[in-house]
């Protein structure tokens, strides 16, 4: 039995978006912990530390080392942003009786089969952080984060591994579509974000079908920066 079926305080498993560390959720994770909730930050492979080797690091080493946190809370509520909602579904198909809930932080899960961007170079090992005016354009708002915010952000930011962008993902088992998703909408509405869904937007397919709450926090792209106490009451609720 997991503690997430024993009636003892959930784990969050918190997985951090491209070019973050565990450190992106610092903000979020006393809120958690002040509740009772045990708490893990995950440093996914190649965003732990400057001096890692990128160029061999792909989807699967991020699946799996979701997989290995999941495994070592004993299971709980699995939290990805951004780009991790790939491999948040990838360990929540591999272990999908360790997933109390997953939620998607402006992300949401991603069908069989598909890659964030198939069209990075193959030669191409890490993707360093893009400018601002560039993220924005791809949608990426930093609406509500601070010039410290900025500042900071861009500091502690790694290269992203080149291989976690451009691998498929495989998708097995098909309990992964019985856990239930909270997906925390913030640069998109979530009526809009339902309207996509309904109407089959290729980049949202995968949530038809599946036991989803939409919840609103508007705001840029990182919510986890920018209104890190409301996100935590939103993820206490989907503890609940």
């Amino acid at each position: 039995m997991t503690s997430a079926q024993s009636g003892t305080a959930v784990p969050f498993v918190l997985v951090p978006g491209f070019w973050l560390g565990g450190w992106a959720w610092d903000r979020v994770a006393p809120h958690l912990e002040a509740a009772g909730h045990p708490v893990a930050r995950v440093d996914l492979p190649g965003l732990g530390s400057a001096g890692e080797d990128r160029s061999r690091i792909g989807l699967e080493d991020h699946v799996e080392a979701v997989v290995e946190a999941l495994r070592s809370t004993g299971g709980g509520v699995l939290v990805g942003h951004s780009g991790a909602g790939r491999p948040v579904y990838g360990a929540t198909d591999r272990v999908p009786e360790l997933v109390h809930r997953a939620v998607y932080v402006d992300s949401g899960p991603m069908p069989d089969g598909s890659a964030f961007d198939a069209d990075v170079p193959a030669e191409l090992t890490e993707i360093p952080l893009p400018s601002w005016a560039e993220l924005a354009e791809s949608g990426a708002a930093t609406d509500g984060l601070t010039d410290a915010d900025l500042a900071e952000f861009r500091a502690r930011a790694l290269p992203q591994p080149a291989g976690v962008a451009r691998d498929v993902l495989h998708l097995r088992d098909p309990r992964r579509r019985q856990v239930p998703v909270t997906v925390v909408c913030s640069v998109f509405p979530a009526e809009e974000v339902e309207e996509l869904v309904a109407s089959g937007h290729p980049y949202f397919t995968e949530l038809r079908g599946l036991d989803a709450t939409y919840v609103d926090l508007p705001t840029g792209h990182w919510p986890m920066l920018s209104r890190p106490e409301d996100l935590a009451r939103i993820l206490l609720a989907a503890a609940r």
